[in-house]
């Protein structure tokens, strides 16, 4: 396969996070037309993606569909059009999947999602910890109140939850995979608070997996860089979109599919012996892991 991904996005905007991805210019890319799905790495396993509607959540629910997971989507009210969108797309390639409407930052929400997928499953063996939210500002006086306590609530507070919901659930083999970001290892200058709750996350990746090992229970994260989900238009100012991932060493945005393939693995048997390690997909930035 040899994909050809857009470099850049012309210059746009969205008023309201996380962002629609059916406004977005171009499509981002969550799909291989040639992705081989004849091995099932996932067979007869069922998976919650929050954030699942759109961006990375969107790829990685796709391609644990067609690797025979069946899949539960957690998404915000302002997301159900993208949200019926990955739907059919899960069902097109013989999938299944349920979704689930609500507010992460309500502690109780968490419980919610755990009985509708295990009323509709029967049981739980994947937890991908992937809704998010930013707010950039240039200074941290500007961070308003409101803005730092909702990133955390969404960032760190909401994977707690529900993670503490889920774990009872789990049994040997099965796994928890957090969404973190480059911006926990490298910093950034515009986002304070949303790489403060990356670092959070990434340091409960790696005390949970200690925790867990015992139980045979795997936790791991993906830190992705500048990759072109809603979550991008939704943050920046058009100039800055236009701007997005050119100073990565690869020289481009990343799309939502080159990060699906390293979600199949730490969910899968090929990743058997990995927990409380960071898989990097940044466009080639170098980071401490």
């Amino acid at each position: 396969m040899n994909t050809t991904f857009p470099k850049t996005a012309p210059p746009q905007t969205q008023p309201t996070q996380p962002g629609i991805e059916a406004k977005m210019n171009p499509q981002p890319i969550y799909e291989h037309d040639d992705y081989d799905n004849k091995g099932y790495k996932l067979k007869d396993k069922v998976a919650i993606i929050t954030g699942g509607d759109s961006g990375i959540g969107r790829a990685v629910a796709v391609a644990y569909a067609k690797e025979g997971a069946k899949i539960a989507i957690v998404y915000h009210p302002n997301e159900t059009d993208d949200a019926t969108v990955v739907k059919k797309a899960i069902t097109e390639v013989g999938g299944e999947c349920l979704l689930i409407e609500g507010d992460l930052t309500q502690p109780q929400f968490a419980d919610e999602i755990i009985t509708k997928t295990l009323s509709q499953f029967g049981k739980i063996n994947i937890l991908v910890n992937n809704a998010a939210v930013q707010y950039p500002q240039q200074d941290i006086s500007q961070i308003s109140d409101e803005d730092l306590q909702h990133t955390f609530a969404i960032n760190y507070f909401a994977p707690f939850y529900l993670t503490r919901a889920a774990v009872e659930h789990f049994t040997i083999g099965d796994c928890i995979i957090n969404t973190t970001s480059v911006t926990a290892y490298e910093g950034n200058e515009q986002l304070l608070d949303y790489s403060s709750t990356k670092g959070a996350l990434t340091a409960f990746t790696r005390s949970l997996a200690i925790n867990l090992a015992p139980k045979g229970i795997r936790v791991n994260a993906v830190a992705p860089g500048p990759i072109w989900t809603p979550l991008i238009p939704a943050s920046f100012d058009e100039q800055k979109v236009a701007e997005f991932g050119t100073k990565v060493p690869l020289g481009r945005m990343g799309q939502p599919v080159e990060l699906a393939g390293a979600y199949v693995l730490l969910a899968s048997q090929d990743g058997s012996y990995m927990s409380g390690a960071t898989i990097h997909v940044n466009g080639g930035t170098i980071t401490g892991s």
